[in-house]
This record gives C-alpha cells, structure tokens and sequence, in this order.
C-alpha cells in the first residue's frame, strides 16, 4: 500500500487508476473537478471527522519527532472503521474502483491528518514572527497611530483567518485535499490564481527564512564579536540545514511548543532589562542613525519630529503586518489537524494571545527606550549579560520558525515543480527522501543569500511585508472568500454533483450565474471587495516607503550582509 506522505502530495493512490469519472481518474489540479465536486465531497468529509472521538493523548516529544507513524495509523484506521459501523453517512464511492477496500484508501488518506488545535496554536504563534518589531514600529509611529493600526490589522487578520478556515472546510476533503494557498485559488478561480499565489508564497518563505538568518548572525555577532559577520549567518544557515530535515508538521508540534516559552522569557528579560538600563546608543546608530548625541530618551503620542513623514509612518505600519503574517500557511496546518472543524479555537487563542502579549510588549519596551529601540528590540539591550542571554534564548525560537517556514517552503516547491511538473516521486520513496535531504541545504543557502544581498534589516522586512505578507493575510483571503461565497450560492436545489455519473448539473453559466451568485449575501460581498482594495493600496504604499527606504541604505552603505563587521556593532 502506498505511503501516507506520498497521498499528502499528489492527493490520491497513484494506484487508483480506473477508467471513468471517477475522484481516482483525475489529479489534484484538474481543471475538469467542478467547484459542486468539491463541495460535495467536503461536505462528507465534514460528516466523517465529526463522527471521530477526540483525542485524549498527548504525544511524547522524542516519539513525535524521531519516531514511526505506526500509531496515528493504526489509530485513523480504527476511527474509520468505527465511524463506518456506528454513522450512516454516505461516503464517496471509493470501494466501487475495485483496486483497494474503501477503508483502506480512507485510513492511509487520513493517515497523516492528526494534529489537534492545541498543537496548531502552538505553530501559529511560532510561525508569526512579531513581538519583536513592535517597539521599533512604535518608534516610527507613535503611540496613537501605532496602537491603533496594531489594534485594526489584528482585528482584520482574525477575520480572515476566519476566511482561510470557512473555505477549507468548503472545499477540503481526502478525495480532493487541499495542501495550500494556491489549491484554494485553484479550486476558486483557476490554475493561473494557483501558480500566482504559489509564486508569492515560495517568495515570502524564503526570504522570510533569509531575514531569520540574518537576524540571528546579528545576535550570534552581539555575542562574540570575533566571529566573521557572515560565519556567524552560515553557522545559522548550517544548523537550519540540519533542523530542516524534520520533515512534517506533525513532528514539529512539540518544538513549535517550546518555541513558544522560548519568546516569552526573552520578552520578559527584555522588558526587565529596558526598566533597570539605558539603550544600546551603538546599535541604536548602527540600525537608525540615532545614537547617544541625538538627545534624552522620549516618546510621542503621534508621529515622532525625527519622522521623514509618510515614509517612516508607513514603514512602522509594515511591521504591523509582519506580526500577524502567518496566514499564508494556515491550509498547511488544517491539512495536518484531525478535527478542522477545531481550528477556529487555536485561531481565537492564538490571535489574542498574539495581539495582548505583543502589544503590551511593544508598549512597554518604547515606553523606556523611546527612539532609541532597534528591530529586532532584545537586540538593543545595553546590558552585556542581558544581551547574550537574549540573544542566545531568542535566536534559538528565531531558527526553530526558520525551519518551520523552510519546511512548508520546500514542500510547495517539490509539490509544485518537482512532483507536479518533473515526475519525482511522493516523499514516502526512498529516493524522495534523498532529494528532500538535499534540497534543504539548497534552499537554506539560497535565502541567505538573496537576503544578505539587500541592507537594512527593518526595511528589507518591511518591503516582505508590503509584497508578500500583506497579500495573503489581509488581500487574497477576503478576494478568495468573494468568489468561493458567489460559487458556493449560485448552486440552486436543482443543481449540484451526481457521484453515480461523476456529472456536474448547472441551469446556466458564466456571468449569469455570478451574478446569481453575487446577490445573495451582497452587503458580506461589497465588505469584502472593500477590504481587498483597502490592502492593495496598504501594499502599494508600503512597498514605495520600503524601496525609498532601502534607496537610502544603499546610498548611504550602512547595514551590509556580505562582511565581516556586524550591522550593529559589537555592543
């Protein structure tokens, strides 16, 4: 029987291969699955998971990561046959191929499916990467400003992950998985939404592992000052290549969780630190041209008198949106848990979490440093005790994210190039494993090096932020969310998919039926279409702050990667 990991990839046993109209005939991507398919089968799948008992077990940390999945198999295929006994939901007509029982080819579908929300809040507030820029987007904005747009996006952000969560559990199913970002722009509006918005994602993954890196050299710099700059980002870079090996999510549930207190107790030494010692004026300098001759420590309830104006407004309003940017991996983490249904709890929790501790963070560390805070803030301690310590408990969590985004980010490359467009094999062959093994080390070296070649670490992030981060949490969610909602009540009674004919029946087509569609519901569809032209023109704006920004850097020659003196000084 074909392996778990190599269903997670192509959507299907490659053995299920009967003539006809079947789910098994057509790939993951087909253009000929209708949209009523989809939502035939999702509606299913949803009947099936809530027939599955909750989970009642905690895995042990070594198991997870370096054990079998004996257990989660044996587990799925004994629900489902449970399930079958004791439900009369109608399931799709997988027995009929004749190749394999339908039970077999649920539970080995399944097979990878058992994350729980706990474990998924624990990869959310990991796979966001913000507490520590807040106190430097404070610094550009204000308190005002900045409290108020920090309080507005994470607002937006909830509602969209809302979005992400209400058309997984439309469209998703063991027949027709959903993986990614791009497998719901393909199921909505086409092949070219998929390869666009999986362009963008591979993109904001890889710099965003890039800027980790640089990130931590940064600290590994602070620490020990006598290392090369760039031997301190390759000695991160080496030890991401060898995390990077850890090859599902469900295997990261446990360090996701310990990455989490990691972030903790850095902001709590970080915010002891600020009250009890005065600002590092060296990297203060070194990051924002502001060091010990620029004046008394202050802060300001609008925009700050240093502030170039929109530009520097806008460049704090990017940090913002770095700190709820981990929307575009949301369908991963569905794709893994359980009970999807669950997901809205970690996302509640997660969210508030993310928005109380982050702000209050940012607050309080700008309330004692002023204009002098650096990004990212536990780098700009004054204290060498406090600094090393910071760095060493922060760079850890930084590389654990790192590898949780080079994880995904490799993924959607072999799926989508490899897999898709070459013909490699899933990842459960022996010979995938080996290709995975060396494709880390590619992937790792490469953001490194298309971030090092950029200075300026706040505006670096900044321009991800306003080109790839902003996309998929605040823009592709809610354009999404408009044409799955006018599909989805387009269908009439009369319509919808027959699995004894594998036949879509529609009255109509074209503009007729969106409009059909658009009617229904039209005040959720105008706010909708406001809030994706509302973050168009946020990423348009961010993106010409962030280019005039790093311009400057460039002319001025501060903040480079490719040496071996620190962007920061050494204290």
């Amino acid at each position: 029987m074909a392996q778990p990991a190599g269903l997670a990839l192509d959507g299907g046993d490659p053995r299920l291969q009967p003539s006809g109209s079947d789910p098994a005939t057509k790939r993951l991507h087909d253009p000929s699955v209708t949209f009523e398919e989809y939502v035939y089968y999702a509606k299913i799948e949803r009947q099936r998971e809530k027939a599955l008992p909750d989970a009642h077990h905690q895995t042990r940390p070594f198991k997870s990561v370096f054990g079998k999945k004996k257990a989660a198999a044996i587990e799925s295929h004994t629900t489902a046959v449970t399930e079958q006994k004791e439900t009369k939901v109608g399931v799709p007509p997988l027995a009929e191929f004749g190749i394999v029982p339908e039970e077999e080819w649920y539970q080995a579908a399944r097979a990878l499916r058992t994350a729980t929300w706990g474990a998924v809040f624990y990869l959310i507030t990991t796979d966001v990467l913000g507490p520590y820029t807040v106190p430097w987007a404070l610094s550009q904005m204000g308190y005002g400003p900045g409290i108020s747009l920090y309080t507005v996006f994470g607002a937006l952000a909830g509602y969209t992950g809302w979005q992400i969560w209400r058309m997984f559990l439309r469209l998703d199913s063991v027949v027709y998985p959903l993986k990614s970002f791009g497998d719901i722009a393909f199921r909505v509006y086409g092949p070219w939404a998929r390869h666009f918005v999986n362009f963008l994602q591979t993109l904001q993954l890889i710099f965003t592992v890039g800027l980790i890196v640089l990130q931590n050299g940064q600290g590994l710099y602070q620490i020990n000052s006598k290392i090369c700059y760039v031997a301190c980002c390759l000695i991160w870079t080496s030890l991401g290549i060898v995390l990077g090996q850890i090859r599902t999510l469900q295997k990261f549930g446990w360090v996701a969780n310990l990455a989490v207190w990691i972030n903790i107790c850095v902001m709590i030494l970080t915010v002891v630190t600020v009250s009890r010692n005065p600002p590092n004026y060296v990297a203060s300098e070194a990051s924002n041209g502001r060091g010990r001759d620029f004046g008394p420590i202050a802060t300001y309830a609008s925009a700050p008198p240093y502030s170039e104006g929109f530009k520097t407004g806008v460049s704090g309003l990017m940090q913002a949106v770095y700190s709820y940017g981990g929307s575009l991996i949301f369908c991963e983490f569905l794709s893994e848990m359980r009970k999807p249904a669950d997901f809205w709890k970690a996302l509640l929790v997660a969210q508030s979490f993310i928005f109380t501790v982050y702000l209050f963070f940012g607050i309080f560390v700008y309330s004692y440093h002023g204009e002098f805070v650096i990004n990212p803030a536990f780098q700009g301690l004054s204290s060498e005790v406090a600094l090393k310590a910071g760095n060493i408990l922060g760079l850890s969590a930084s590389l654990i994210a790192a590898a949780l985004y080079g994880n995904i980010g490799i993924k959607v490359i072999y799926a989508n190039i490899a897999v898709e467009l070459l013909g490699a094999p899933g990842l459960d062959r022996r010979s995938a494993k080996l290709i995975w093994v060396g494709l880390v080390p590619v992937y790792w070296v490469s953001a490194f090096a298309l971030a090092a070649a950029i200075p300026n670490f706040s505006y670096l992030s900044g321009l991800l932020a306003a080109i790839c981060i902003l996309q998929f949490t605040y823009t592709f969610p809610p354009l999404l969310m408009l044409g799955c909602d006018i599909q989805f009540h387009a269908i009439r009674e009369d319509e919808g998919f027959d699995p004894a004919t594998g036949r879509t029946t529609r009255i109509d087509e074209g503009w007729k039926r969106w409009v059909r569609g658009a009617r229904r519901y039209w005040y959720v569809n105008i706010w909708n279409v406001f809030v994706c032209l509302g973050a168009l023109a946020t990423a348009a704006l961010g993106m010409y702050s962030s280019i005039e920004g790093l311009r400057m850097a460039f002319k001025s020659g501060r903040s480079t990667s490719f040496s071996c003196k620190g962007p920061l000084g050494s204290g």
